[in-house]
């Protein structure tokens, strides 16, 4: 009696501690204590996006003129864009814009190509505004990326390519659109890929696990930045355990059927 009540304390004692080490693993920010109310971190610098070949650009240019409004905004001509919007909807979307070409371009009515790769969309704004001054008086132009996309895979609820409306994006507001990770997602090495504006590509590990990540220079997003949520040990051994028993269970069957075909022969 007494050894089974030692073994059953020690069975007690894994559950409790594996249990722990769980809702360890699936926390946020771990390193800040659950006693402090209020936790001032450093003020995340923010870098604007480059506008960069293949972005969609909305612009809006109005005047005086109702007229020449109407054919300075003529050119925003419906592009298709796959993926989600930022309402959780999915498939293929249009997205009305200027389509920067493979050397920086957009091309406006009257005013031609103007340079805009490179520049942030604050920075475009201003060239087009100056370049729109040479043809109309007192002109006002607004500009955003129309296709700000950014692709989330892995153990994440809702996987998928995301137009975003806002190019002020933190990766938490990516995984929170995704619906979050998934119980067997590795919060402490998420995997992130970014093409700059010369075409190098970066791969960096982020841990959500440690608050040391809101001060990341990657905890904004750029447009088209590739997020791979990695699944735990626990999902690959879950899924070799549920590939091992089918596995035994086709095993079986086989036999068995092998077995009671051989009886059926033996008996004729």
């Amino acid at each position: 009696m007494k050894f089974n009540l030692m073994w059953c304390f020690v069975i007690i004692l894994n559950i409790i501690f594996s249990s722990c080490s769980s809702i360890k693993n699936i926390k946020y920010f771990k390193d800040i204590p659950d006693d402090k109310l209020e936790t001032v971190l450093a003020k995340v610098p923010y870098i604007e996006p480059k506008i960069q070949p293949d972005d969609i650009l909305s612009v809006s240019i109005q005047t005086v003129d109702p007229n020449a409004t109407q054919i300075l905004n003529a050119g925003n001509l419906q592009n298709a864009a796959i993926g989600a919007t930022s309402a959780g909807s999915t498939g293929s979307q249009s997205v009305s814009g200027y389509l920067v070409d493979n050397s920086g371009n957009i091309e406006l009515p009257v005013m031609g190509k103007i340079k805009v790769s490179g520049s942030t969309t604050e920075e475009a704004r201003e060239i087009i505004r100056i370049k729109t001054a040479e043809f109309f008086k007192n002109a006002t132009v607004n500009l955003r990326f129309a296709n700000f996309r950014v692709s989330i895979v892995g153990e994440v609820a809702k996987p998928a390519t995301y137009v975003i409306s806002n190019e002020k994006v933190t990766i938490l507001d990516a995984l929170a659109l995704a619906g979050d990770l998934t119980i067997y997602g590795k919060r402490d090495n998420i995997t992130l890929i970014r093409q700059d504006e010369s075409g190098e590509r970066k791969v960096v590990k982020l841990d959500l696990t440690n608050s040391a990540v809101l001060n990341s220079p990657y905890y904004y997003l750029r447009q088209n930045d590739y997020i791979y949520v990695e699944p735990s040990n626990s999902k690959i051994a879950s899924s070799d355990a549920i590939q091992n028993r089918n596995i035994s269970i086709i095993t079986a069957v086989g036999a068995s059927l092998i077995s009671v075909i051989a009886i059926l022969l033996s008996t004729r």
